[in-house]
C-alpha cells in the first residue's frame, strides 16, 4: 500500500488554488482511495523558519508561489535545527511526500527526500506539473 506522509502544519493553505491540499479534503480523499496516510509534525518547519525563507523571497523579490529554490541559511537551519533531530525509518512501502510547491527545489520536503534518499538509498522521484 501507498503511503502520504503529511509534513506540514495542519494550517490553511495559500487559497482557493490549493483546496485539494486542505487536511481534511487529502484525508478524506486518500482514506476512500485505500491509501495510508501518516502526519509528520515534527518535521514541519517553525514559524521562525518559515519566516526566514519569507524575507529571503522578499529581498530577492520572488513571491512564494514562484520560488525555485531555498535560501542557504534555510536550509542549514531546517537540517540542523528539525531533519537531525528526527530519526527518518526507511518506509515499508511506496511513500509520496505531497507539497504545493511548483519545484520540488523550494520546498522543505525536498530536505526529507533528499536525508531519505542518502540514508536509505531509496530513488526519489520529483513529479513536476506539465
Amino acid at each position: 500500500m501507498a503511503v502520504v506522509l503529511d509534513v506540514r502544519q495542519r494550517r490553511g493553505v495559500r487559497g482557493s488554488e490549493y483546496a485539494w491540499a486542505n487536511a481534511a479534503r487529502l484525508d478524506a480523499a486518500l482514506e476512500q482511495a485505500g491509501i495510508g496516510y501518516e502526519h509528520r509534525k515534527e518535521l514541519a518547519p517553525t514559524t521562525e523558519l518559515r519566516e526566514l525563507q519569507y524575507r529571503e523571497d522578499a529581498r530577492a523579490g520572488v513571491g512564494k508561489r514562484a520560488r525555485d529554490g531555498l535560501a542557504r541559511d534555510y536550509v542549514r537551519r531546517y537540517t540542523a535545527e528539525i531533519l537531525d533531530q528526527v530519526e527518518l525509518v526507511a518506509p515499508a512501502s511506496s511513500s509520496a511526500l505531497l507539497c504545493v510547491e511548483r519545484d520540488a527545489e523550494a520546498c522543505h520536503r525536498s530536505l526529507i527526500a533528499e536525508r531519505l534518499a542518502a540514508t536509505h538509498g531509496l530513488t526519489v522521484t520529483h513529479l513536476r506539473p506539465g
